[in-house]
């Protein structure tokens, strides 16, 4: 199969600009010392979390619209399809905490951007999935058509496929500096993150507690640790794989990333209560409509934020041990908590 070219596509100045406006400027409460960019040895102070990000986006950006190029004809469509949801701006959480979980034992962005690319592949095959008639049945994502409404259900549906398998196969292939046992490593975590005990197994159980009654705490929490704080965890511990943790290090990047994707998830649900539709890029009250269990509904809102902030709080204790080194990531779990969409 021939290689993938190692020149990446001009930055896209429309999902700049969308991408932009979803990072509200915050105050770090965590200097960031020495934090490497990997352009020609320069090392950077930031001193906001929208510095960071934005250093950030572009090579992600660009490495993302890279990796769904067509390369012949009969592919053009599928690709199309693949790189409209790809592209369609977002926050790029999950690749940015791959890449400072790496920067933060030592490696370098180039190491973990294959990962950091597959991550944000596996989360769009989601959300191109959950959007469909037979899922959610919404029709409007980061502030755009879905992507079943452009191209049918029968090529978003293949496009989630054909993203989902082409994760593998990108970090495999384009992971470069790091041993193959490492790169197996993250290739199994991210499968597990969208199994039966991942992503799926949490989707399922999620449809089946929609208008059910009695579902408890511990039912919600097992969806959401399933659906949506698996795959923030494995981001941050594969970056920390790739960058040289040790097990006990990779261990308590697993735990902090747990618990900031379970807070994730408390702040979607109270957004989806609070925010409008404009402000969310998506149908607001769409948990409300369709009956399903969320923090708000068993908690109350007041409780509910007060858990996410408790989340985030205990999740933060993890990366103690690593001093400011941690400060992108101490950042990223205040901004979960905080952010307005």
């Amino acid at each position: 199969m021939a290689k993938f070219s190692t020149i990446f596509a001009a930055f896209l100045v429309a999902s700049s600009i969308q991408t932009a406006n979803a990072f509200t400027p915050s105050k770090l409460a965590h200097s960031f010392v020495k934090t490497s960019l990997n352009v020609a040895a320069a090392e950077t102070k930031f001193t906001t979390l929208d510095e960071y990000l934005l250093s950030k986006k572009a090579p992600i950006e660009a490495a993302l619209e890279a990796s769904v190029k067509s390369r012949i004809p009969q592919t053009d469509k599928i690709c199309e399809s693949m790189a409209y949801s790809l592209m369609a701006g977002g926050k790029r959480i999950r690749p940015v905490l791959c890449i400072a979980a790496c920067e933060m034992f030592g490696g370098s962005q180039e190491t973990a951007m294959p990962t950091a690319v597959a991550l944000e592949m596996i989360h769009t095959m989601s959300l191109i999935h959950d959007d469909l008639p037979s899922m959610d049945n919404d029709d409007l994502r980061r502030g755009k058509p879905t992507n079943h409404v452009i191209y049918g259900e029968d090529v978003a549906i293949l496009a989630g496929d054909a993203l989902l398998s082409t994760s593998f196969e990108h970090v495999a292939r384009e992971t470069k500096g790091v041993s193959a046992e490492k790169i197996v490593n993250v290739i199994a975590r991210l499968g597990k993150s969208v199994g039966a005990e991942g992503l799926a197994g949490g989707q399922v159980m999620d449809l089946e507690c929609e208008g059910k009654p009695g579902t408890t705490l511990e039912d919600l929490k097992w969806i959401h640790i399933h659906k949506t704080a698996t795959l923030l965890q494995v981001a941050v511990a594969s970056g920390a794989v790739l960058g040289g943790a040790t097990p006990e290090e990779v261990e308590a990047c697993e735990k902090f990333a747990m618990n900031i994707g379970l807070a994730f998830q408390v702040a979607d649900d109270i957004l989806d209560v609070t925010a409008s539709s404009e402000d969310l890029g998506k149908t607001a009250g769409k948990d409300e409509a369709t009956d399903k269990t969320t923090y708000p509904k068993l908690l109350g809102l007041e409780e509910s934020k007060q858990y996410a902030r408790q989340l985030i709080d205990e999740a933060k204790e993890c990366l103690a041990p690593f001093g400011d080194r941690a400060a992108p990531l101490l950042a990223i779990a205040d901004y979960i908590v905080d952010r307005k969409n």
